[in-house]
């Protein structure tokens, strides 16, 4: 017997799920990015959170690949965005993320965060994050 069906009903309304969030975190890849001479061709680790709230609608209900949010795209677009061209600042790839995501069905919150985590030996990242609220 599935044990999901015998709770079926005795989810208190209370304990409904409210938000639902699809995150990509810290994806490491090679960005050309950066204004000074040094930085110019020289692509450096960026990595990039990507925290999606979606509808109820567009969060899997039932365990079937055809009911997933593909996050795949969020992989796949991020690094046809840093391969793409370059850029020389973070905000500029931040906001470009942003808009990608953000134009997707379903997405009713977003919060994208870039750092660079080789700059300073001192500190885990140097960064910036966009988010919706």
């Amino acid at each position: 017997m599935n044990n999901v069906a015998t709770l079926e009903g005795l989810l208190p309304h209370g304990l409904a799920p409210k938000a639902r969030k699809i995150v990509l975190e810290d994806f490491s890849l090679p960005v050309d990015i950066g204004f000074h001479d040094f930085e110019i061709g020289a692509p450096q680790r960026l990595l990039v959170t990507v925290e999606v709230w979606v509808d109820e609608a567009s969060f899997a209900a039932e365990d079937n690949e055809a009911s997933a949010w593909n996050y795949d795209f969020l992989r796949t677009e991020i690094s046809r965005l840093a391969a793409g061209r370059r850029f020389n600042l973070q905000e500029t790839f931040a906001r470009a993320v942003y808009d990608i995501v953000a134009a997707r069905r379903g997405v009713t919150g977003l919060r994208v965060s870039t750092r660079k985590p080789d700059i300073y030996p001192d500190c885990a990242g140097v960064g910036v994050e966009l988010s919706s609220f």
